[in-house]
C-alpha cells in the first residue's frame, strides 16, 4: 500500500500538470491582426510536437509499469488517468491531422506573400479548391471557427502583399 500511495501521488501530480496543458491548449489564441496563414501551420506544428511528446511519455514503459501496478491495486486514480490519456490522444491526433491538411496549403503561402496582386489572383482558384477539400475531408479542421481563422489569415496575407506592392510602386 505504501508503494501504491506513492504511485497515486505521482499520478496525481502528472494529472494536474497534463490537465493544465490541456486547458492552456484550449484557450483562445491571441494573435496579431495582420498575421498570415503560415502562422496557422506553425501553431499546429508546435501543438503537434507538444502533444506527441506528451503522448510518447504517457505510453512509455515506465508509465505503463506504474499504471499496471495501480491497476493491480485497484486504484481509483486510474479513471481520471484514462480520461486524460484519451484527451491527450485526441489532441495529438487533431494536431497531427491539422498539420497534414495545412501542409497542402503551404505551396500557396509563398505566392501569396511574394507575388504581385495580379499574379496572386492566379493562385486563388487552386487555393480555394484546396481549402474546400480540407473542409470536406478533415475530421478536425472543418469547423466554422477554424475556417474563419484560416480565411482571415489568408486575407491578411493578401492585404499585406498588396500594401507592399503599392509601397514599392
Amino acid at each position: 500500500t505504501e508503494v501504491t500511495e506513492k504511485l497515486e501521488e505521482v499520478i496525481g501530480i502528472w494529472t494536474k500538470q497534463i490537465r493544465q496543458v490541456l486547458v492552456e491548449s484550449e484557450q483562445i489564441r491571441r494573435e496579431a491582426d495582420d498575421i498570415g496563414p503560415s502562422a496557422e501551420l506553425e501553431y499546429w506544428k508546435t501543438r503537434m510536437s507538444l502533444f506527441s511528446s506528451l503522448l510518447d511519455e504517457i505510453k512509455s514503459s515506465r508509465v505503463k509499469k506504474m499504471i499496471s501496478i495501480l491497476r493491480a491495486a485497484r486504484s481509483k486514480t486510474l479513471n481520471q488517468w484514462k480520461e486524460l490519456d484519451a484527451s491527450v490522444t485526441i489532441a495529438a491526433n487533431e494536431a497531427k491531422d491539422n498539420v497534414r491538411y495545412l501542409y497542402t496549403l503551404d505551396k500557396f503561402f509563398g505566392p501569396l506573400a511574394n507575388a504581385s496582386p495580379v499574379t496572386m489572383t492566379e493562385h486563388i482558384p487552386s487555393l480555394m479548391n484546396t481549402i474546400c477539400m480540407i473542409y470536406c475531408t478533415s475530421p478536425y479542421y472543418n469547423t466554422s471557427e477554424r475556417m474563419t481563422s484560416l480565411f482571415l489569415k489568408i486575407t491578411n496575407q493578401m492585404i499585406n502583399t498588396c500594401k507592399m506592392y503599392l509601397c514599392e510602386g
